[in-house]
Parts: structure tokens; C-alpha cells; sequence
């Protein structure tokens, strides 16, 4: 590379500095590598040994208030000049520091460092501080700080910075308001503001209110709230070491009580106290009560296994340790049909009863009853009402019988409880379905509603239908009854329901229709049955049966039981009665039992008298079932082939019947035609006569009504004139009577209204005059009684002693002047003296004539 040749004068440029005012540079001596400063106002310049090291910088200028920090500062004499040793290199203080306040501009030596630029001196406001820590042994007039030492600079003032001092933080005073407390713990051994010597990790509070600086050895756990306590509630509050609470009371490691607002009306939690939790105030009217497990003694000792019973009207807050047993209940007020049912859970005297542990007993109504402690309320019994239809299975528990109570009401003692009756799974179906057994005979094989289940401790009732019979069986006696409808039946205990099974459908299928009750008809049963005719035609036939049962004597158990001797009467009846048929059908041809069904069937039912008649009915003696009637409902070939050909003889019959009945129907028509005909036309002739008679009184009429018409205008214009002029007399006279009669009986009316107003106003001032007088009389007698009742009051001495009090005392009063007679006068009225003496020789002169 080719090097590029400065020119002299850039050379010169490159050795001459001029250094302006306040500036200053380094120049490095490379004959003897010692640095030295060189100060503006001048122009330096280099020498060929010597390296400028920076171009000049200014002067560090450190204005008022703040401050700035050079490390490695430069050794100063007495004079504050700075020293150099033998080489002409400034000294140093390596690895120290200079912290620099306001003063001249000055430079930096060759080897000081600015370590921290300049800055603001830190302000310290009012409630706050700062912690400082000393890092260098130093003193600070008479107190020697030693190196790890904190102490704080509190405000309002400004901190001047050391270099043994650093600042480790900012402190800020907190604020405690009114019900607020800070809670302090110190973190070396300290004494606080209040002198009170704190070793490491003690806690307390500061109550005091207002703003708290925190000192360097004390740090702020947290601010503590006041609890505020009413008349409702209560802190519970437990120990976390022995000490000496605010109220003055020593309370040992693990102990709790209850702060209320008796003791304070807010309270702060010490640092040695546990909020275990705010009670709420128990409070009990007249009518409630509790009992409190494990209470507290008047001595604050906690009776363990204890129980308290308090009665209402109380409020009160649980001690601690002490809980309520099933909380606050209401005293038990029983009714005259309420009964409680009691046990003993110790021994103890009920009045003038000694009762022992699991002891059972009732107490009934009317009454209030409150527990004690050493009882247990098992249950609240109350009395059941029953009807003469309803009833309950009661247990005695001691002895085990089972009996059932009806119609009345009854509550069940201390040694009885209610039982509960098992039933048959098909019985209870049956009973909760609730149909009626003649009425919902259509709805047999419809999906029942379950309803609602049936309370097993009543009494079991069955209300049995119309026409029907219900079969009990008492299986403790080994003996059944019969009970035949209306009737309700009720189940005793040890009762149970004969159930039935009947076959149903067509054809009869067992086990289809489930009930409780037997109907005795009359009703129908109906059946396919199938048969086979001589000549090997097989026939289905549907067959409804009318049967009842005959019970001549419903009162002998024996006679009543044989309906009840066949099972399924139904299943057993069909089947009977389809053997006889098929086998009396079996002798028959096709063709005569096509001809004659009814008669075969019947006649092998029912059978043949001694006359060789067929009988009526057809009794089975078992159950005294009577089948009294046999309907065919259909009957219907099997075989395919036989059933065509009958239907084919049917269609053909039906087709001979109906053209037969075609031809005589066509031949009836035609004759009707025939003779409708006939009338036709005579009707057409006696209507043309007709016509011509009336048209012949028709033309009579129109020559009546021209002759009229040309006669009749000029008499009926003259016949309304008249009519019209009389009606206009009429009218006239007419409208005077009606007028005169007006103005009658206005005049009438006016006199009567006059005489009416002139009657009543003298009435009126009657009456008025009657009451003036009335009015005067009693205000008269009123005013004479008032003033007797007010003489006879006072007294007719008190009266004159009234009377006379004035003028007396005016004389005593003159007399104690010792005035014989005086005149007074206010100067401006004259007297007339001439004639004193005359008025008063005529007052004389009138007393002496009063006197005689």
C-alpha cells in the first residue's frame, strides 16, 4: 500500500492545542511516560516526544445542590494544592473516592475517574427517610460509625453523600388511621422510638395514630385493621404466646376468650393474638331454648362433658370451647292431640319420678315442655283421626301383637309404633290401579297407571262393587269369609285378598284377567271354539254364553264359599261347554247343522227335559255357575275349499234373491208411471176450466172499476174538503179546551206553592221563637245558678270582706301617715277651693241622710 504524506501544515495543526477557558488536556511524556495536566486559557504546543491524549475537554462544573463522585482523587496538601511525586506524577488515592460538591470548575488529573456523573442532591421530604448503611469505619463528630452500621437520615432536609456511606433505601412513614395499628417485627437488636429495647424478629404494634417512620433496624409486616364489635357480635380470639393483653390481663400460650363490645368498642388484634373468628350473638325469645355442650363456669373453666340448658328471653355469646347442641329450638307446644315421646340419657328425679338411662315415656298435651339435659326427645307423636272407614296396624314393640285401631283417634304410646302390612306383589298392583272392577271392565288389558303407593301402615280397605263378592282369608284363625257388595272391606292384620286368575281373550287364554272380586252377573262370556261335522267339516264357531251364579242363601259361610270353590270359573265353564258341543256336532251332517246351528248347539248345552224340550239353562253344581243363553256370533268354515263353496252357494242365493227383487221393483215402477199419467192429464183439463171461470171475473172487474174510476174523482175531491174543514174545527176547539185547562191548572198550582211557602215560613218563625225563648230560659237559669253556686262558694262574709277591704285599707293607710285629710294633685288641673268646703259639708250632710 502506498502511505499517504501529510503536508507541514497539517503537521503543525496536529502539534499546536489551543485550549479555550475551563478546558483542560493530558499530555503523555513518551521520554518518561509520565502524564501531565495542561490547562486553558493557551496554546499548546506538542513537542515531538509528547502525545495529547483527547482533545480538550471542558472543566467539570458541579452547580449549587448537587454532586458528583471521582474515584482514585488526587493527594491534596494543607493548602488543597495537589502533590506529585519525584517523577512529576500527580499522586493518587488508588481505589478511593472523592465525592465533590459545589464548587470552581476544575479538571480531572491524569488518572481520577468520574464514577458517577453529576447529580442532583437527594432531597429528603417530610415523613420520610433514608436508611443508610456505613461500608468504611468513620466518625461523625462524637459517634463513631463502624462499617455495617445503619442509622437514618429522616426529612425534611438534604442528604449530602459520603464516600463510608451508601444509601440502601428510600423510607416512607406510614400513615395509621383511626381503628388501624402497624405491625413492626425488628431485624437486629434495636430499641424503638419509644425505647423499648426489640431483639431480632420481635413483633408489636404501634397504635399510636398518625405517620410512623420505621427505624433502620425495624421493617413493617403488615397494617392491622381494627375489628369493630356491636352488640351482635364477638371476637374470638386465642393466644400464641404468654403475655399481657391491651386490657391489662395475662393470657398464657394457647388460651381463648372473647373480646365484646362491653370491653372495646374496636379491637386490634396484638401480635400474640389469633382471630379464631367472629361469634354472632345468640339470642332466645320466650318461646325458644338450647342446650350448650361442654359450657364455661363462672370462672372461665370449661366444664368438660357438661350440658347447659338456657331458657329464653336471653342473648348471649358462646364462650370458647363451648358449642350448641342442634343449635336454637323452639320450646315444644303441644296441642291437646301431641304427645312427645322421651328418653333418659342419665339417671335423674322428674319431679317426683326417678328415671333411669334409656327409660322411654310420653308426656301429652295441652302443655309448653322444655327437655332438661338429661333427655332426649325420641319423636313427636300426634294423634290420628280415623273414620269408621279408616284405621292403622299398630305394633306393641314389647309384646310383638299386631292389632289395627279404627274409628277414632288414637295415638300411639311410648311402646307402640305403626306397622307396616305386607301385601301379594299382584295385590298391590290391583289395589294401586284403583278400577272398578264392573265399571273398567273395558280397560282390563290397557296399561294401568301405578298412582300413588300405598301407605302400609293404614289399614287395608276394598270397596267392593254392586253384585259381586270378595273371598278374606285369615290365615291366624285358619278361616275364610265371603263378604258380598256394597260393602268396604278392611283387612285386619293377619288378613289376606283370595286373589283370582280368570281366562280371558278369544280364544280363552288362562291367567289373563287378575282380580280381587268375583262378579256374580248376569254377563256374557264369549269363545272360539272349533268343530268337526260328520262328514269331516271342520267349523270355526264364536259363542257368547249369558251367566250368573245362583247364591240362594249369601248368609251360610258354606253356600257362600262354593263360588269361590272353582278357581278360574271361566276357563273351566268354556272348556265344558265346548265339549259338549263338539261332541254332539260330531254326529251331524254338514248341511243340517248349516241349517239348523242354533237348535244343535243349544239342545247340546243345555240338553232335553222329560218332555223331550230343550232346557233353559245349564248349571254347574260345583260353584253354582248358570249359564242361562247361548249366542252364535259366527260361524266359519276351517278348510279353504269348504269355505268357497259355501261362499259360492251364499253368492249364488244372493244373486236369485236380487234379481227376483229387481223384476218386481221394475213392474211396480211402470204401473206407478202409468197411473201418474193418468192424473196428469185430468189435472191438465179441470186447470184449463179454471183458468177460463177466472178470466171471465176478470173482465167483469175491468168494466166495474172504469165506471168507478169516471165517477168517483169529483165526489172524493168534495169529500176531502168537508173532511178537511171539519177536521179543522175540531182541531180548534179542541186547542181552546186545552188551553183553558192549562192555564187552570197553572193558577191552581201557583196558589198552592204561595200557600205552602206562607205555612211553612210561619211554621218556621214559630219554631224559631219557641227555641229564642227556650234558649233565654236556660241561659237565665244557668246564669242565677252559676251566680248562687258562686255566693254560696264564696260566703257572704268573704262578700263583704271584699266589699269593704278597699276603703278600710285606704284609712289604715292614712292613719299610719297620721294624715288627718290630704289632696293630691298633678299641678296642671286648677282646683276650686270656694267650693271644697261646700262639697264637703254636702257629703256630710248626705251621710247624716243616708245615716237616718
Amino acid at each position: 500500500m502506498s502511505r499517504t504524506k501529510s503536508s507541514p501544515r497539517e503537521e503543525e495543526q496536529d502539534s499546536i492545542f489551543r485550549i479555550p477557558p475551563y478546558f483542560y488536556i493530558h499530555v503523555l511524556d513518551q521520554n518518561t511516560n509520565v502524564v501531565r495536566l495542561e490547562i486553558g486559557p493557551k496554546t499548546y504546543i506538542r513537542q515531538d516526544h509528547e502525545r495529547v491524549n483527547f482533545n480538550p475537554e471542558r472543566m467539570l462544573v458541579i452547580p449549587p445542590r448537587h454532586y458528583c463522585i471521582v474515584e482514585n482523587p488526587v493527594v491534596r496538601d494543607a493548602n488543597g494544592a495537589a502533590t506529585y511525586d519525584d517523577y512529576g506524577q500527580v499522586r493518587l488515592k488508588h481505589a478511593d473516592q472523592d465525592v465533590r460538591l459545589a464548587q470552581e470548575p476544575f479538571p480531572l488529573y491524569p488518572g481520577e475517574i468520574l464514577k458517577q456523573n453529576i447529580t442532583p442532591l437527594k432531597v429528603v421530604i417530610s415523613n420520610s427517610a433514608l436508611r443508610l448503611r456505613c461500608v468504611l469505619d468513620h466518625g461523625e463528630g462524637a459517634e463513631r460509625r463502624l462499617a455495617g452500621d445503619e442509622w437514618l437520615f429522616e426529612g425534611p432536609g438534604t442528604y449530602i453523600p459520603r464516600k463510608e456511606v451508601v444509601v440502601e433505601e428510600t423510607i416512607r412513614s406510614t400513615v395509621i388511621k383511626t381503628g388501624q395499628a402497624i405491625r413492626l417485627r425488628a431485624r437486629k437488636e434495636t430499641v424503638d422510638r419509644d425505647g423499648a429495647p426489640r431483639v431480632t424478629g420481635e413483633e408489636w404494634l404501634v397504635r399510636k395514630h398518625g405517620a410512623y417512620l420505621p427505624g433502620a433496624y425495624e421493617e413493617v409486616v403488615d397494617l392491622v385493621d381494627a375489628v369493630v364489635l356491636t352488640d351482635k357480635k364477638a371476637l374470638h380470639l386465642r393466644a400464641t404466646k404468654t403475655f399481657s393483653d391491651t386490657y391489662k390481663k395475662v393470657r398464657k400460650n394457647g388460651e381463648e376468650w372473647l373480646v365484646t363490645a362491653r370491653d372495646t368498642e374496636a379491637h386490634i388484634p396484638d401480635v400474640y393474638e389469633v382471630i379464631v373468628g367472629v361469634n354472632d350473638i345468640i339470642t332466645l325469645n320466650n318461646r325458644q331454648y338450647c342446650v350448650i355442650s361442654d359450657p364455661v363456669d363462672d370462672k372461665g373453666i370449661i366444664q368438660m362433658g357438661r350440658k347447659k340448658l338456657v331458657k329464653g328471653e336471653l342473648s348471649f355469646f358462646l364462650q370458647p370451647g363451648e358449642s350448641t347442641i342442634k343449635g336454637t329450638q323452639d320450646i315444644f307446644v303441644l296441642r291437646e292431640d301431641e304427645g312427645l315421646i322421651l328418653r333418659a340419657i342419665e339417671s335423674f328425679t322428674d319431679g317426683t319420678t326417678e328415671r333411669k338411662p334409656g327409660e322411654l315415656w310420653m308426656v301429652r298435651g295441652p302443655w309448653e315442655y322444655i327437655p332438661p339435659v338429661e333427655v332426649e326427645v325420641v319423636r313427636k307423636r300426634e294423634a290420628t283421626p280415623l273414620d269408621e272407614n279408616e284405621g292403622i296396624y299398630v305394633r306393641d314393640r314389647k309384646s310383638g301383637r299386631v292389632r289395627d285401631v279404627c274409628g277414632q283417634t288414637y295415638m300411639l304410646s311410648q311402646d307402640e309404633e305403626l306397622w307396616e302390612k305386607p301385601l301379594p306383589a299382584a295385590v298391590e298392583a290391583l289395589l294401586a290401579t284403583g278400577r272398578d272392577p264392573l265399571a273398567d271392565r273395558g280397560s282390563r288389558g290397557k296399561d294401568a297407571d301405578a298412582g300413588k303407593p300405598r301407605d302400609k301402615t293404614k289399614v287395608v280397605t276394598y270397596r267392593v262393587p254392586h253384585n259381586a263378592a270378595v273371598q278374606i282369608y285369615d290365615y291366624k284363625e285358619k278361616k275364610a269369609r265371603v263378604l258380598f257388595g256394597p260393602e268396604l272391606v278392611m283387612l285386619g292384620p293377619d288378613d289376606q285378598f283370595t286373589q283370582l286368575s280368570i281366562s280371558g281373550g278369544k280364544p280363552k287364554r288362562p291367567n289373563v284377567i287378575k282380580s280381587l272380586c268375583l262378579l256374580l252377573g248376569p254377563d256374557f262370556m264369549t269363545d272360539i271354539i272349533t268343530v268337526e261335522t260328520s262328514d269331516h267339516a271342520r267349523l270355526q264357531l264364536q259363542l257368547s254364553y249369558n251367566w250368573h251364579f245362583d247364591v240362594k242363601e249369601p248368609n251360610n259361610p258354606a253356600e257362600a264359599a262354593r263360588i269361590f270353590a272353582v278357581p278360574d270359573f271361566v276357563g273351566d265353564a268354556c272348556k265344558a261347554i265346548a265339549s259338549r258341543i263338539r261332541g254332539f256336532v260330531a254326529g251331524c251332517p254338514f248341511d243340517e247343522f248349516h241349517k239348523n246351528s242354533a237348535r244343535i248347539i243349544r239342545s247340546s248345552v243345555f240338553g232335553y227335559d222329560e218332555k223331550q224340550k230343550v232346557r233353559n239353562m245349564f248349571v254347574f253344581p260345583q260353584n253354582n255357575l248358570v249359564i242361562t243363553s247361548i249366542d252364535i256370533q259366527s260361524v266359519e268354515p276351517v278348510d279353504q275349499r269348504t269355505r268357497d263353496a259355501l261362499m259360492k252357494s251364499v253368492q249364488m242365493a244372493i244373486e236369485i234373491t236380487t234379481n227376483s227383487q229387481e223384476a218386481t221393483a221394475r213392474h211396480e215402477a211402470e204401473r206407478q208411471e202409468q197411473e201418474a199419467k193418468g192424473k196428469l192429464e185430468r189435472q191438465k183439463i179441470l186447470d184449463e176450466a179454471e183458468a177460463e171461470k177466472e178470466k171471465r171475473n176478470l173482465l167483469e172487474l175491468q168494466a166495474l172499476s172504469a165506471a168507478v174510476e169516471s165517477t168517483g174523482q169529483a165526489k172524493a175531491e168534495a169529500q176531502s174538503r168537508a173532511e178537511a174543514a171539519r177536521i179543522e174545527g175540531e182541531a180548534a176547539v179542541e186547542q181552546a179546551k186545552l188551553k183553558a185547562e192549562a192555564s187552570t191548572i197553572e193558577a191552581a198550582s201557583e196558589l198552592d206553592r204561595l200557600t205552602n211557602a206562607r205555612v211553612a215560613e210561619n211554621r218556621y218563625i214559630e219554631e224559631q221563637n219557641l227555641m229564642e225563648i227556650s234558649k233565654a230560659k236556660e241561659m237565665s237559669g244557668i246564669e242565677v245558678g252559676k251566680f248562687k253556686n258562686m255566693v254560696d262558694a264564696i260566703g257572704s262574709d268573704t262578700i263583704r270582706s271584699i266589699a269593704v277591704s278597699g276603703p278600710e285599707m285606704q284609712v289604715k293607710l292614712l292613719q299610719s301617715l297620721g294624715l288627718k285629710s290630704t289632696m293630691i294633685t298633678d299641678g296642671s288641673h286648677p282646683i276650686n277651693l270656694f267650693q271644697t268646703a261646700q262639697g264637703m259639708l254636702g257629703c256630710i250632710t248626705q251621710s247624716e241622710s243616708t245615716d237616718d
